[in-house]
C-alpha cells in the first residue's frame, strides 16, 4: 500500500495478526495434525489412477498408509506415473489436472526434474513465509519490517506453457503468481528487471536501484546473496561498506538452499554496526518444508500447515526394499534421516533427497545436514556435508577469511589419497593461506568425524587435504557455461564425480581474458 509516495508501514497490523497465528500453533499438536493431514490427502486422492491402484479406500491410519505405500525416488515417480502423460497430468497421482511444474536441475547431478506443483502448494508457500514473518515479528517487538521494501533474489520468474493451463518453470517463477498484493507494492525487483533473463545484468540493473529503495527485508541464496552485495559495493562507491551504510533499517535477511556456516562469518561482518537478523526457510521445489523459529542455528521449525505429511527413514536404508518409516509419532532426536514427503501435489512417500536431523519434537524442528547418497566416504571418512561446512567455516575464521563459494573431491592418487578443496574467498588472503586453510580444515574435521581422524593417523590411509583458490567469479563463470546463473543454481558441494571436479576444476581456474573483464 502506497500513500503520498511512501510506503504505509503495516508493522503494527502484521504484528497483532502475528500474535494471533503464533497462539493457534503454539497449541497445534503436531501428531494429530499430522495424522488428519495424511487422511485428508488419502481421501482427496481415491479416485486418482495412483489411489485405485494402491488401496486409497482400505486406508485408515499412518501405518496402513506405509505398508501400502513404498517409499519412491523421482526416477520412479517420472517414469512409471508421470513421465507417460506429461504435461497433461490429469487424475494420475492428483485430482485433476496439474497446473504447474517446477523445474530443478538437480543440485549433485544437474539432470533436470519435472515436479508437480498445485495451487494447495503455491498456497502453502506462501503461509509458510508468512509464519517466518510471525515469528521475526514477536521476536522484535519494535519491529518496522513491512514499513519499506523488500527485495528477493529469485531465480527467472516467467513460465513456459508445456500445454494448454500447464506451466513449467523455477519454483521461484510459480510463486510469484501467489505474493501477497501487501507486499507486491514493495518487493524487488521490479517486473522489468525481474524479467531479465541474464543474472549478471540482472544484478547490475537492481543493485543501485536497491541503493534508492528503503530495504528492509532481503531474502535468497546466502552464496547469490553476497555475489548481489559484492556489485552493491561496487555500484555505491565504498567497496568497504557494510549493510548499515547502504540499508539502514534493514532488519531481517531469509537465506536458504546451501549450508549457511561457510557464509555465516562473512553475513556477520556485513551485519556489524546495524540491526537486520538472519533466518532460515527450507524450501524446496516440492514445497516449503520448514523455517526458523529461534536464532540461528537453533533448527527450523516443521511447517506442519504446508500441505507436507513428514516421513523419516534412516539415510542408510535408502534404496531398501524395505525400509524402516519412522514419522512424528516414533522418530527420534539426533538421527539423521532421509526426508521422505506426502504432499497435496501428488508425491506420495517421495524421497526428498535430503539428510535431516530432528532436533526438537515440541514441536518438531530439524536441521538439514547434507544430500542423500552425497556423503564423502571414498576412503571409508564417512563425512557429510555438514560436519565438511562447520570444519570450512571454523578453518576460514581462525585464517581470517571470507569464503563465498566451495567444493571438495577425492582425488586417488595411490599412497597419496587425500581431499581436494576449490575455494573462492572474498578480500585479500595472507601469502601462505591455502596450506594454512587445508591445515585447519584438516584439524576441525578431526575433531568432528573418529572416521576421518583414524584414516589421518601417520597420513597412512589418507593424506593431508590440498586448497586450491578458485580466482574471482571462477565458480560464477563455471555455473554460467555449465548450468545457468541465480538462486535455483547451486555448485554442488561434495563431488565424487572425478570427470565433473575436473571441469570445475578448469573452467573455474582458468576463466578466458574476457570473462575476467566481463566480471570487473
Amino acid at each position: 500500500m502506497v500513500r503520498n509516495g511512501h510506503l504505509t508501514d503495516l508493522s503494527p497490523l502484521a504484528r497483532r495478526y502475528a500474535r494471533a497465528r503464533l497462539w493457534w500453533l503454539n497449541r497445534e499438536d503436531p501428531l494429530k495434525a499430522q495424522a488428519a493431514l495424511l487422511h485428508k490427502l488419502v481421501r482427496r486422492a481415491r479416485h486418482t489412477h495412483f489411489g485405485r491402484t494402491h488401496g486409497f479406500d482400505r486406508i485408515t491410519d499412518v501405518g496402513s498408509y506405509q505398508r501400502r505405500i513404498p517409499v519412491r525416488p523421482y526416477s520412479e515417480f517420472w517414469s512409471d506415473w508421470w513421465q507417460p502423460h506429461y504435461p497433461d497430468l490429469f487424475g494420475q497421482t492428483w485430482p485433476g489436472r496439474i497446473p504447474y511444474f517446477a523445474m530443478t536441475s538437480g543440485t549433485t547431478t544437474g539432470r533436470s526434474k519435472h515436479i508437480p506443483y498445485t495451487e494447495d502448494m503455491r498456497t502453502a508457500a506462501r503461509r509458510g513465509f508468512i509464519d517466518l514473518l510471525c515469528h521475526h515479528l514477536l521476536h522484535r517487538p519494535q519491529s518496522r519490517v513491512l514499513g519499506g521494501g523488500a527485495l528477493g533474489l529469485v531465480g527467472p520468474v516467467d513460465l513456459d506453457q508445456a500445454a494448454n493451463g500447464v506451466g513449467t518453470g523455477a519454483v521461484s517463477a510459480i510463486t510469484a503468481g501467489s505474493v501477497p498484493r501487501w507486499l507486491g507494492d514493495r518487493l524487488l525487483p521490479p517486473p522489468e528487471i525481474a524479467a531479465l533473463t541474464d543474472w549478471q545484468e540482472k544484478v547490475r540493473k537492481l543493485a543501485p536501484l536497491s541503493l534508492r529503495s528503503d530495504l528492509r527485508f532481503m531474502g535468497g541464496s546466502p552464496n547469490w546473496m553476497l555475489i548481489f552485495l559484492d556489485e552493491v559495493a561496487r555500484a555505491s562507491g565504498t567497496p568497504e561498506g557494510r549493510l548499515k551504510d547502504w540499508y539502514p533499517n534493514l532488519e531481517l535477511i531469509v537465506h536458504g538452499g546451501v549450508n549457511f556456516a561457510p557464509y555465516r562469518q562473512r553475513f556477520a561482518d556485513l551485519m556489524r554496526g546495524g540491526h537486520a537478523e538472519t533466518r532460515e526457510i527450507y524450501s524446496a521445489s516440492e514445497g516449503v518444508f520448514a523455517y526458523a523459529d529461534r536464532g540461528d542455528g537453533g533448527g527450523m521449525r516443521l511447517h506442519l500447515d504446508g500441505q507436507v505429511f513428514f516421513e523419516f527413514v534412516p539415510k542408510d536404508q535408502i534404496g531398501t526394499k524395505s525400509p524402516e518409516r519412522f514419522w512424528l509419532g516414533n522418530a527420534q532426536t539426533g538421527v539423521d534421516y532421509a526426508l521422505v514427503v506426502t504432499t497435496a501435489a501428488g508425491l506420495w512417500s517421495y524421497v526428498v533427497g535430503d539428510v535431516v536431523r530432528l532436533v526438537d519434537l515440541a514441536p518438531p524442528r530439524l536441521l538439514v545436514v547434507g544430500r542423500v547418497g552425497n556423503d564423502l566416504s571414498v576412503f571409508g571418512e564417512h563425512l557429510i556435508e555438514a560436519e565438511l561446512a562447520g570444519a570450512l567455516s571454523a578453518a576460514a575464521e581462525e585464517n581470517g577469511l571470507s569464503i563465498r563459494d566451495y567444493c571438495v573431491g577425492p582425488v586417488r592418487n595411490g599412497r597419496r589419497n587425500h581431499h581436494h578443496y576449490l575455494v573462492e574467498t572474498t578480500g585479500v588472503r595472507p601469502p601462505g593461506s591455502s596450506r594454512a586453510l587445508a591445515q585447519s580444515i584438516d584439524r576441525n574435521l578431526q575433531a568432528r568425524n573418529e572416521d576421518y581422524a583414524e584414516l589421518r593417523k601417520n597420513d597412512l590411509a589418507l593424506s593431508p587435504p590440498e586448497v586450491e583458490f578458485v580466482p574471482p567469479n571462477g565458480f560464477v563463470n563455471w555455473m554460467k557455461k555449465r548450468r545457468g546463473l541465480g538462486g535455483q543454481f547451486k555448485v554442488p558441494r561434495i563431488i565424487n564425480d572425478l570427470d565433473l571436479l575436473s571441469d570445475i576444476r578448469a573452467v573455474a581456474l582458468h576463466p578466458r581474458p574476457e570473462e575476467h573483464a566481463n566480471n570487473a
